[in-house]
Order: structure tokens, then C-alpha cells, then sequence
């Protein structure tokens, strides 16, 4: 069954529906919202998640991606998913905030990896936006969020040192990969193989914990 045509109104009209959003919902009613879907194909239940949900997914999308196209695709592709796959939300495990936001970030890092693929050169630009800042996002104002760009952080620590030096250049001191290749004196594809090499753990990091 698709997901109800509202997800995609909604989003195309957002900016006009600011008094209708939904702010002062408690993580019960969240979880409520959630299982309505899941059991019932509850479509009032999924406009009401859609609405707490989307402008909070759009803020994020538009500041990590970069592109107010990208940022829209990013709200329709993770409610599609909160349709789907809304069965397999446990309220035992987490909170739905948790769930939805984990969601949105990973499919955030897919549109990115796909950026990446066609864009070789802004790698370290697109790929891990996550990190740029170090920051809470105030307009996706969450504990968990925030628990969980913290969590991201003090795994670098862990990263091997070629790695962290490189990681920590690009998205804390925001350095260019010359600039670090000139820093470092090492050749720029070798900034770029431990850059990869770096992302690519705390990824797989991000996902095992969320599993």
C-alpha cells in the first residue's frame, strides 16, 4: 500500500501550514501515532506524524544538503519509509524520535553518497555534514539528536591518528584536502583514502548502534 498522497502536499506547502504544526507531543503520543500506522493504516495518524515530523526533517535537510530540492526529497523519502516499515518500530527500544530521526539520517547519507559518487572532488564537503559543526541544530531540537551527534564525536577518538588528523581538518578546523595534504605533507589522494577510510568507520559505527 503507498503512502497517503498528503506526504507530498504537505511538504510542497509546509511554509503555509506553520500554524498547524504540531510542537507540544509528548513521546507517548509519538509512539501512539506510530502504531496507528503500523496496525491500522491509520492516515489521520500518519498526517499528524507528518506533521510534527516534516518541518523538523526539512530544517535538517536544507542545512546538511544544501539544496531545498534535495531537502523536500528528504522529508518524502523517510516518511515513505515511516509508512512502510512503521511495524518495525519497538517503543520498548526507543523512543520514536530516536527511530524516525535514525531513519532520516540514513537515508540523508545515502542522497550524499550518491552526491559523492558524481562530485569525487567535494567528498569531504558532502559526505559527513553530520560533523561540520559539532552543533544542535535548534529548529530539530532533540535529546536524542543531539545524544547521538555527541556519541559520533567521541568516536573519532577512536579512529585510527592518520585518520582522526584528517577527519578532524575537514569538519572541525575546516581545512581543504590541500590544505591538510600541504599540512600533513603527505599527496592529496592519500588525504582523500584516509578521509574515505575514516567516514566509512564511524558509518559503519552509526549503524551498528542503531540497529
Amino acid at each position: 500500500m503507498t503512502a497517503p498522497q498528503t506526504m507530498y502536499t504537505e511538504a510542497s506547502t509546509s511554509r503555509r501550514k506553520t500554524r498547524t504544526t504540531m510542537t507540544d507531543v509528548t513521546k507517548e503520543e509519538l509512539s501512539e501515532l506510530l502504531s496507528r500506522v503500523a496496525e491500522q493504516r491509520d492516515r489521520v495518524a500518519f498526517e499528524r506524524l507528518f506533521r510534527f515530523f516534516g518541518p523538523k526533517i526539512r530544517s535538517y535537510g536544507t542545512k546538511h544538503l544544501r539544496a531545498d530540492g534535495q531537502a523536500m526529497e528528504l522529508v518524502q523519502e523517510t516518511m515513505l519509509v515511516v509508512w512502510r516499515k512503521a511495524h518495525l518500530y519497538n517503543a520498548e527500544k526507543g523512543a520514536a524520535t530516536t527511530w524516525v530521526f535514525t531513519i532520516m539520517r540514513n537515508i540523508s547519507f545515502d542522497m550524499l553518497r550518491k552526491v559523492q559518487s558524481n562530485r569525487e572532488d567535494n567528498f569531504s564537503d558532502e559526505i559527513w555534514p553530520i560533523l561540520e559543526s559539532g552543533q544542535q541544530d535548534n529548529e530539530t531540537d532533540s535529546g536524542a539528536q543531539h545524544m547521538m551527534d555527541q556519541e559520533l564525536l567521541s568516536f573519532i577518538d577512536e579512529l585510527p591518528e592518520v585518520q582522526q588528523q584528517v577527519v578532524r581538518g575537514v569538519y572541525l578546523k575546516q581545512l581543504t584536502h590541500q590544505e591538510l595534504s600541504d599540512q600533513l605533507n603527505v599527496p592529496l589522494g592519500t588525504v582523500k583514502s584516509r578521509l574515505r577510510l575514516g567516514l566509512e568507520k564511524l558509518r559503519n559505527h552509526l549503524e551498528v548502534n542503531n540497529d
